[in-house]
């Protein structure tokens, strides 16, 4: 009897543990880390059932061979770090040789972190260029109480970072749309920057694009440099809407009239996309909140739902 519950024990150890809602980073992945679960219990179960422990051989929690998997996670390497503003970061990730993580427009990655015992995921979409080879890079912020932030606050170069995916995206077609506006507040500017640079690398591509950046502060606003730089070709204008600004003086005159300060409301979404040349198809990505008042005021401009797409 006493062989019997050992053995018992030993199954026991094997069985998969089920995710902590803390594990779900919330984005819809398929798989979805339960999804996951799932299917290595019922291999277990399996297993169990016929008592042969080598059909769990299969089962793999990380993997080491250096491609982005969306059923497991694979370690990539810090290779820099670089801070913003203040509680914001681009990070910059090796790939081995000149490989590519080959994601489509917008497709996010989520990223598995351990703090105080406790492991936590949460997705963040790149800003590099699908195809970019050799390397990644992410544009995370840090939240003073968030834990994922305390974990990701001590990467350091040569780190070693746990990622899956791809998932999601938005299915982008060259020439699909007439124009396509972009609302993003914050990071949610990130699915916007590979669109953004896929469409000025496509000679091809005619699509206007009207982005709005939401910030609190001129000093907040990412990746100015590459705005700029967006925003001198021909077909791509930017706004930025600054919460905390009171006034414009104090800006660089070129940005003074792209600018505007308070908030992102009603009336002004609905300016903006009486100044699109044509009917816009509406990109948002922001916080659940900002999301929820963007989809609004889409609908009382008179945008269906089926012409807009929240990442």
């Amino acid at each position: 009897l006493q062989a019997m519950s050992g053995t018992e024990q030993d199954w026991l150890a094997l069985r998969p543990q089920e995710p902590s809602p803390s594990q779900c980073c919330g984005s819809g992945c398929k798989p979805c880390i339960y999804d996951v679960y799932e299917k290595e219990l019922a291999q277990w179960e399996r297993a169990k059932a016929m008592q042969d422990k080598s059909l769990l051989m299969g089962k793999k929690e990380q993997s080491n061979n250096s491609e982005l998997n969306p059923d497991t996670f694979t370690a990539f390497s810090v290779s820099s770090v670089e801070q913003l503003t203040e509680d914001t970061y681009q990070y910059k990730f090796e790939l081995p040789g000149n490989s590519s993580l080959r994601l489509s427009l917008g497709q996010h990655i989520v990223l598995r972190g351990v703090v105080n015992g406790l492991e936590v995921q949460r997705a963040y979409t790149p800003i590099s260029p699908g195809n970019a080879e050799g390397y990644f890079e992410v544009l995370i912020k840090c939240y003073e109480a968030g834990l994922m932030s305390q974990y990701i606050k001590t990467w350091k170069r040569g780190d070693m970072v746990f990622w899956r995916g791809p998932f999601g995206g938005f299915p982008y077609r060259p020439n699909k749309h007439g124009e396509l506006l972009m609302l993003a507040s914050g990071t949610g500017l990130a699915p916007m920057i590979p669109i953004l640079r896929s469409i000025t690398d496509d000679e091809e591509d005619e699509t206007f694009v009207t982005l709005v950046g939401c910030f609190p502060t001129f000093d907040k606003i990412y990746l100015k440099p590459l705005l700029q730089d967006l925003a001198r070709y021909w077909n791509i204008r930017i706004f930025y809407v600054l919460s905390q600004e009171t006034s414009l003086e104090k800006l660089p005159w070129s940005y003074q009239e792209n600018t505007y300060t308070g908030r992102l409301n009603e009336d002004l979404t609905k300016t903006i996309i009486n100044s699109c040349r044509r009917k816009p198809f509406v990109l948002i990505c922001g916080s659940s909140t900002f999301n929820e008042d963007m989809s609004r005021y889409l609908k009382a401009a008179g945008i269906e739902e089926k012409s807009y797409f929240v990442f």
